[in-house]
């Protein structure tokens, strides 16, 4: 994923009515340039590296700023952790159950899902798939 420019950046937070901070820059800039789908204990220790300039506290209120406006969405795929994912678009995930890696499914990649056979008074909005397995790296190593 190529990573945006810091004008595009902050443009893109201004245009979704976000008060540019250094923290929500850093968090929305960090989650553009990886596909991995960190936590918020990951994101803390990538943005603490160098130099500790942002706490839990912080990354959370953050992330949930970026949510709200849409910039960001939360994807949960194992229970009682959340990760954060910066592709907003419509997409599937496979979730490797050795390794826990993470890959995105383009939402073409999948056949469509028809709710046509849900029972009445049942009004569907949106969904997302999540395929368990292993990955080509785990399944190799065996």
């Amino acid at each position: 994923m190529s990573q945006p420019s810091t004008n595009a950046i902050v443009k893109t937070l201004k245009a979704k009515g976000l008060r540019v901070t250094p923290q929500r820059f850093a968090v929305y800039a960090n989650l553009l340039s990886r596909n991995d789908h960190p936590t918020v204990e990951q994101l803390l220790v990538d943005l603490n590296q160098y130099c500790p300039v942002s706490s839990q506290a912080t990354i959370y209120s953050s992330l949930q700023a970026l949510r709200a406006a849409g910039l960001i969405r939360e994807v949960l795929l194992e229970a009682g952790v959340s990760r954060y994912d910066a592709i907003v678009e419509s997409h599937h995930h496979f979730h490797c159950q050795q390794c826990g890696a993470i890959e995105d499914i383009g939402w073409d990649e999948l056949p469509v899902v028809e709710f046509d056979r849900l029972r009445s008074g049942l009004q569907a909005l949106t969904y997302e798939t999540i395929v368990r397995g292993y990955c080509d790296r785990c399944t190799q190593a065996e």
